[in-house]
């Protein structure tokens, strides 16, 4: 019988194993070719798995949420099978009275039951009742039927005797008449829900990495304010040229790369990594661009950002958010990086010190730019400004060359003129 393997893709040699999501097809059903049959989660992107041929998914090796790695075979393909009966085809007419047979009968109303469930249990118990009539499987207690026993109880004593009239005795005027009784009910905290859902190998994946960053980087943050008008000035005096040039439109990210670029230029060792006990100086610019997605955190890279125009930059940038939202980043697209920008401000952030990305050095968090009253040649004026935090290694960058480097791209950035001619 001609059986094809489905197998899992090549990983990449930085990611050991990967867990199959859900499957698309059961055993039986028919299969085209290249049809997507799972998705296959590392800890870093969402592959997809295609079937090889067409047929009939013949068997399931590994089930949901099972462990994989390279080239393991996961599930088999009959190329010449036929699929299964369909539903439609099946007469439940002559299946109906042995199923009624194989039924259960239901537990008599009114009977008594010793089998409550957990949570029926421990609500009888607390209440002090017993003797309840189960209206579950097999006569079982059920946590409704002891709430509706326990609200009996409460209402049959005040609806079969009320108390007896008190005598009638004056009151002194100077007595104040007692507040009545009032009957607050104790909140039910067992009926709070709760939902307990694993994290995804990506997320479990950022949370490794980021207690990595905090327990092997010596941590620093050093911020700075930019006055963000000349950079929204030159966006929209050239943004209808830019857009009818290049087909996209100019954001702020594309300044903000270029700026820090620009210092990393200046300042070598923002753009190095440690190695064991060597520190990696880099030749080239590869800016890590922070973005949110449905299954969690990634960050794309932006290669060589030295040798981009603002167009390129805009064109990538857009893809890989487009890319994040559809779990297409490949993982090429996430791999290295030797600086790394966050922008907070997207969600509305004032302020934040960002976690290094492991193993870069440094990482500048861009945030919300708001109108703000500041003092220029002793008066107050209002100017658009960005908070910039920058958190640094300072195992390797000490503070001089954090804070000029901060200082460079605030200063690119007041005057993006100094971005065409590297000054």
């Amino acid at each position: 019988m001609p059986i094809i393997d489905v197998k899992v893709p090549q990983l990449s040699e930085s990611v050991a194993e990967a867990t199959l999501l859900q499957w698309k097809k059961k055993p039986g059903e028919a299969v085209a070719i290249d049809e997507i049959l799972i998705e296959i989660e590392t800890d870093k992107v969402v592959l997809e798995v295609p079937a090889p041929a067409a047929g009939v998914m013949a068997q399931i090796v590994k089930n949901d949420g099972e462990l994989c790695v390279s080239d393991e075979v996961i599930a088999r393909i009959d190329t010449e099978g036929q699929t299964a009966v369909s539903p439609l085809e099946v007469k439940p007419v002559a299946a109906a009275p042995a199923a009624a047979a194989a039924a259960p009968a239901p537990a008599a109303a009114g009977s008594k039951s010793d089998v409550y469930s957990p949570a029926a249990a421990k609500i009888a118990a607390d209440a002090g009742i017993s003797g309840v009539a189960g209206t579950g499987k097999d006569g079982r207690v059920t946590k409704g039927d002891v709430l509706g026993a326990v609200a009996a109880a409460a209402s049959a004593p005040a609806a079969k005797a009320a108390p007896a009239p008190a005598l009638s005795v004056p009151a002194s005027p100077a007595v104040a008449k007692p507040l009545p009784a009032v009957d607050v009910a104790a909140p039910k905290l067992s009926d709070r829900p709760e939902q307990r859902v694993p994290m995804s190998r990506l997320r479990a994946r950022v949370a490794e990495r980021l207690l990595q960053s905090q327990a092997t980087n010596a941590i620093l943050t050093t911020f700075n304010e930019v006055n963000m008008a000349p950079v929204m000035e030159m966006r929209k005096r050239f943004q209808d040229k830019f857009e009818k040039e290049h087909g996209v439109k100019i954001g702020f990210m594309s300044f903000f790369v270029k700026a820090a670029v620009h210092a990393l230029k200046k300042f070598p060792i923002l753009n190095a990594s440690v190695d064991g006990n060597d520190i990696v100086y880099h030749g080239y610019f590869d800016i890590g661009i922070a973005v949110g997605s449905p299954r969690g955190l990634v960050v794309p890279i932006i290669r060589n950002a030295d040798q981009l125009s603002f167009a390129d930059i805009e064109k990538t940038i857009a893809g890989f958010g487009q890319k994040a939202k559809d779990g297409k980043l490949s993982l090429e697209e996430l791999s290295g990086g030797t600086f790394s920008i966050s922008n907070g401000g997207t969600f509305g952030s004032m302020l934040s010190t960002p976690i290094i990305n492991p193993p870069q050095s440094a990482i500048l968090g861009v945030h919300a730019t708001k109108d703000r009253a500041v003092v220029e040649n002793g008066q107050v004026v209002v100017r658009p400004i960005n908070y910039l935090a920058m958190s640094y290694d300072h195992r390797i960058i000490d503070g001089r060359e954090a804070v000029l480097g901060l200082v460079a791209m605030k200063e690119a950035l007041e005057d993006p003129a100094r971005l065409l001619f590297d000054i």
